[in-house]
């Protein structure tokens, strides 16, 4: 079956065939959290033909994101991250339709975003109460989730694995996580991105605040003061990477019929 593929997705399209590429275009997924790791996860399913997206972060662009957050740039410090997200996913590709939610998931504003609409869910959050009340909303919903772990104070990005949750290890985070969930008697299962490689350890921070706004990435979105943590872009930009690849892989599995056109 011929089917016409935009110039921009032709090259992937080359890899995947032209049912896959059609598959993507049909998905809607949405990221919550736009830190260095779910903005290029954002960024890659865009640029990979993703036809809906949806973004969420209650977070502003501040200087010390700049390392590592594809959003973040001298022109977009002091916006909200989803709104300048928003607006270079647009640039990048004006066919997907792309909203922005400038807040915080909570189980008080679950109902907001439309999971059961979503063919898939990135969960990029920091928080760990959010991240646990996600993973229970995402999969009570029936919907496909992907979460990443703990990609602070780690230098080696070829480290990163994939894993079902219940099977990841050496990631404090992830330990956390299925700490948490067990106390909830949770049960279910999903992929989580994780690196086994020990935290590099690092002088007690000494940064203040710039003036610019308060980067609270992995305080808690009430701001609470806690130890800035160093992180690589080399280690959360490929963490990204990785989250969209399965989300690419698994609609051109799903989705598209098999062959390749």
């Amino acid at each position: 079956m011929s089917m016409t593929v935009h110039p921009f997705f032709q090259r992937l399209t080359l890899l995947t065939g032209p049912e896959a590429a059609g598959a993507l275009e049909k998905c809607r997924v949405i990221v919550f959290g736009l830190g260095g790791v779910g903005s290029w996860c954002a960024e890659a399913l865009v640029r990979s033909g993703v036809g809906t997206m949806a973004v969420v972060d209650f977070d502003m662009v501040c200087d010390s994101n700049i390392n590592r957050q594809v959003q973040a740039t001298s022109r977009t410090l002091g916006r909200p991250k989803a709104a300048a997200m928003e607006e270079r996913l647009k640039e990048i590709n004006p066919l997907c339709s792309i909203t922005s939610h400038a807040g915080a998931f909570t189980k008080e504003t679950s109902g907001l975003f439309d999971i059961p609409g979503a063919d898939y869910v990135i969960d990029a959050i920091d928080t760990l109460e959010d991240k646990l009340d996600l993973i229970e909303a995402v999969t009570a919903a029936g919907r496909c989730l992907f979460s990443s772990m703990g990609m602070a104070q780690k230098l080696d990005p070829t480290l990163i694995r994939t894993a079902d949750i219940w099977k990841t290890s050496g990631c404090p985070l992830a330990r956390f996580v299925r700490l948490g969930l067990r106390k909830r008697n949770f049960h279910g299962h999903f992929t989580a991105v994780y690196s086994p490689e020990q935290p590099v350890r690092q002088e007690p921070s000494q940064m203040g605040d710039t003036g610019r706004c308060e980067d609270r990435s992995g305080a808690g979105r009430e701001g609470g003061k806690k130890a800035a943590l160093g992180s690589a872009v080399t280690v959360t930009a490929a963490a990204g990477m990785a989250l969209a690849s399965l989300v690419i892989r698994d609609a051109c599995a799903r989705y598209a019929p098999p062959g390749r056109g």
